[in-house]
Order: C-alpha cells, then sequence, then structure tokens
C-alpha cells in the first residue's frame, strides 16, 4: 500500500487531548483506500462486536429485510462485556410496572438520566431511547430472555422501572439473542479482530480490513482478509475500562491498582479507528465507576447484583465513624465519591460496609454465593458485626436506631433517600454485610453518534457514510455520570436503530 492512500489527512481531536490518546493507542493497522485492495469476501451488514448492540443490530436488520449480516467478534467467545453484566434493563410504561401500580413516563425516565448526567448528557439521544426502551425489551422477552417477578428501583431513579434476569447477569439476554442470530441466519465469526476501514473515492466506508485467526493478547501473523461491505458498517465494540493507558490519560487516578469490572477486551481499538477517520470524541474524561462493587472479589462478582438489590433497604456505614455517610440510592458517581473518602486516620482506604437484615438480602439469589464464597459474612448480633469490622458500637447502634424511625417515617432527614421501596424493611439481626468499593465500569465517551445512529464526522459536520455506531463505543449520551440499568436499552435501542438507518439509506 502507497503512502498516497493511507488517512494521514484525518487530523482528528484537535484540541481535544489528541497528544494524550495518541500516546496512549495501542498498535494498528492503517485503513485504506479502495485503490488497488484485492476483496476476499463481499457481506451485505458488517457488524463488529456481539455484545448487546451488535445482537440487537443483527437481529433488526434481519427482520427489516436483510439476507446476508455477518457479527465479527474478537474474541474467542461471544457476548463481549455485556455477557458479564449485570441483566439489568430499565424502561418506562413497562407491563410490569402497570401490574404493580408505578407511575412512570418516557419524560421522567429522561430527566432523571439528565439529573446524573449532570446538564450535559444528549437529550434527544436519552428521549429517543427512552421512546423505544419498550421495544428493545420485547425483543429480549420473544427470544426467551427470562426476568425476575419484580422490579428494582436503582440508584438515581425516581422509581422502580428495572428488570433482572434471572441469572443475573447480561448472559441472560446475550445468549438468547445469539441463539436467535443464529436461527434467523445471521453469520457469527469469533477470533476475528477488526483492524480498519476500506474507504472509496469519497471517503465512504465500503469495506474492513479483519484478522483471522486472532488469539487475544498474543502477537501473530494471521491472516487479513479484505471484506467488501454492500448497505454498510456498525461499530459495536463497546468501551475502553480495560485500556489502562487510555484512561489514565483521561483520569490518571484510574491506574492498574484501581480494579475494573469489564471483559478483558474492552480496549477501544475500533473507537480509535473511527477517530483516526474523523470521528467527533465525547466525553472521554468521564469514567465511571461502580459503587456497588467489592474489593474482596475480581470482577463484576457476585457482590455487585447483591448490593444493587439490596441498596434500598440496606444502611452504608463509615468503619471509622459508625454513621451512614451517603444516601445509598443516589446516582453511581455521588456514591462512588462517597465511598471514596472513606479512609482511616492515616488516610488510607478503608472500604465501608453494606448492612442489610438477612430477611430482606436472602430474597436476592447471590445472598447464599456471597456468603458461601467469604466476600459477605452474616451476624447474630450487631455486637459481632461491630466487632468483626471494628466499628464503634455506640454511635453504630444510634444510627440503625435513626434509619429505622426513617423506614417508619418513610422520611429520611439524614441523606434525602428516596424510602418507599424500604418501607417495613427495617435494619435488625441477624444481619449480612459486604464490603463496598468502586470499580472502574463504564465509559462516558466514545464516538459522537446523532439519532439515527450515525457517526458525524469532525470535518464536514456531516455524518460518515456507510457507517454506523451503537453502545458503549459511541459518547455524551449520558454526560458525567450513567444510572444503573440504561447501559442495556441504549445499546439494544441504538443497535436495532442503526439496523434500520441502514436499512434505509
Amino acid at each position: 500500500m502507497s503512502t498516497n492512500n493511507l488517512l494521514g489527512r484525518r487530523n482528528f481531536i484537535k484540541g481535544i487531548g489528541a497528544a494524550s490518546i495518541a500516546i496512549a493507542a495501542p498498535a494498528m493497522a492503517i485503513s485504506e483506500k479502495t485503490d488497488g485492495v484485492e476483496w476476499d469476501k463481499e457481506v451485505e451488514i458488517l457488524i463488529v462486536g456481539s455484545g448487546f448492540a451488535g445482537l440487537a443490530a443483527a437481529i433488526e436488520a434481519t427482520r427489516q429485510g436483510a439476507k446476508d449480516v455477518h457479527i465479527f467478534e474478537k474474541m474467542s467467545y461471544y457476548g463481549g462485556n455485556s455477557a458479564i453484566n449485570g441483566g439489568l434493563f430499565a424502561a418506562p410504561q413497562t407491563p410490569m410496572q402497570k401490574k404493580e401500580g408505578i407511575k412512570d413516563s418516557v419524560d421522567t425516565m429522561v430527566q432523571d438520566q439528565v439529573n446524573a448526567g449532570r446538564g450535559i448528557a444528549d437529550v434527544a439521544l436519552l428521549d429517543h431511547i427512552a421512546k423505544h426502551a419498550m421495544e428493545a425489551l420485547q425483543m429480549t422477552l420473544d427470544v426467551g430472555a427470562e426476568y425476575h417477578p419484580y422490579l428494582q428501583q436503582l440508584g438515581g431513579h425516581s422509581v422502580a422501572r428495572t428488570y433482572q434476569t434471572t441469572v443475573s447477569c447480561g448472559a441472560g439476554i446475550t445468549q438468547p439473542l445469539l441463539e436467535e442470530c443464529r436461527k434467523i441466519g445471521v453469520h457469527t465469526h469469533n477470533r476475528t479482530k477488526f483492524e480498519g476501514f476500506i474507504l472509496g473515492q469519497n471517503d465512504e466506508v465500503i469495506g474492513v480490513k479483519m484478522h483471522d485467526n486472532y488469539y487475544f493478547g498474543e502477537d501473530q501473523p494471521g491472516k487479513t482478509s479484505n471484506i467488501r461491505v454492500k448497505r454498510g458498517v456498525i461499530m459495536a465494540t463497546g468501551g475502553f475500562a480495560q485500556n489502562i493507558d487510555l484512561r489514565m490519560s483521561q483520569d490518571p487516578t484510574l491506574t492498574a491498582e484501581v480494579g475494573c469490572t469489564n471483559a478483558p477486551g474492552a480496549t477501544g481499538e475500533g473507537m480509535y479507528q473511527m477517530f483516526r477517520l474523523g470521528a467527533v470524541p465525547v466525553h472521554l474524561a468521564h469514567i465511571q465507576s461502580g459503587p456497588w462493587a467489592s474489593p474482596d472479589e475480581g470482577g463484576f462478582g457476585y457482590v455487585s447484583n447483591y448490593s444493587i438489590y439490596n441498596f434500598p433497604h440496606s444502611i452504608a456505614i463509615n468503619r471509622l465513624t459508625g454513621q451512614r455517610f451517603m444516601n445509598e440510592i443516589a446516582d453511581r458517581k455521588t456514591r462512588a465519591d462517597a465511598e471514596l473518602n472513606c479512609r482511616d486516620a492515616k488516610g488510607d482506604a478503608l472500604p465501608p460496609i453494606l448492612i442489610t437484615s438477612y430477611k430482606d438480602s436472602k430474597k436476592h439469589p447471590n445472598t447464599k454465593k456471597v456468603i458461601k464464597y467469604n466476600v459477605g459474612w452474616k451476624f447474630d448480633s450487631i455486637e459481632d458485626l461491630a466487632k468483626h469490622f471494628e466499628v464503634p458500637l455506640t454511635p453504630l447502634k444510634q444510627q440503625i436506631g435513626e434509619y429505622n424511625e426513617y423506614v417508619k417515617t418513610q422520611n429520611d432527614p439524614q441523606f434525602g433517600k428516596n424510602m418507599t421501596e424500604a418501607k417495613g424493611k427495617f435494619i435488625e439481626a441477624p444481619f449480612t454485610v459486604v464490603r463496598l468499593w468502586p470499580k472502574v465500569h463504564y465509559c462516558q465517551g466514545g464516538v459522537q453518534i446523532n439519532t439515527k445512529a450515525e457517526v458525524k464526522d469532525s470535518l464536514t459536520g456531516k455524518s460518515i457514510k456507510g457507517l454506523y455506531a451503537a453502545g458503549e463505543v459511541t459518547g455524551g449520551i449520558h454526560g458525567v455520570s450513567r444510572l444503573g440499568s440504561c447501559s442495556i436499552p441504549e445499546c439494544m435501542v441504538m443497535g436495532m436503530t442503526a439496523a434500520r438507518s441502514i436499512m434505509k439509506a
């Protein structure tokens, strides 16, 4: 390939951290013009990534009439980070809300997310996602996903609107979606790594370069295939939370010592390649940590879903003071920041504890696993609990007494917690307890898209023809902080939207 064919003219991200991104970037192939390219294959629609967004896009494209849809996944397994997420799906005006008498609306869900986003979330995209969230939820039900028969009210949500898979993880959705893809004729390819775009004479995306027989984390020769695409490419490659260099370039505190809930493949190469084409980078520095994670286990683990379920009727205690230090169902950033401030007298990290009555916590299937694998504890008395965690007993007893009064009066003057889901659920023995400490979980930053899932060109202000993106690889939708259970509807709705846009183009 001659140097004349390199896409050096695209000097992206001028004045927005270009130097730090260039330093952080992993070794990559370079996209090229179509001149002299020998095509190995031609497909109708090509999707990079097999998580919620990619799988939903493939199903919707097929439903819209596409005959030759291909999903490419760089890892040996399908589902990506989606398969190991919490399996939590938020949507307004659902059948379960109607059954439980919960009043909700698209506008209410959007406003909750705008509040969490600290004023810089993309309202148009949030509105589009909320309006179509029920369609995405229905797709999961159509393919056989199963959910618990109750709704949860997660932090930052003003009402209960969150479904959770019966297996308490995203695989409860990705596996049925993958099975449906194969059933309807979608072609799936694993161990194939995206290496770059191939452009037409007018800089439109007309193909991709794929590294075949790829083994993650290993340098290997392998064969690179040039695949021509008739309709378009959908990038659904996920976030970059496992790319330590990149996340540190945006937030130097997110070192290798900070845990991460993401799958190993969440390294951001697809996002880099779109930047090289001229895609607009948005909110890369807004990287969210999960306040429900535990320092006592790796990855997402068992404690995360346990905590998410129990936060509404539990108390989070600073072990140094024996007192609450936050609203247990505030948005993720508020809680993560509060937890990081829990320090001992020397200033070292002192992970706080979440105390729940066992009679209430045991209703979640993870409770037995949390105790079995020694990442959580059960105590028969408050004295035993305080002694184990070296928490001052008198203020702890006082705090529990005060909190139980909040449960009775349905009013929390201490932190303003919405006590609806805590009604009748007092903190009393026996107790279950877990330790809390944030882990890097979600990247709010990525490439800018519109409500058609088209990728915007930073040079022309128009959409890059033939290129669409959906899911965590995109940025700016949630602003500073994303509400829990809003990523699955985002990924699926925007994946479905990308498919519809391609079929209309």
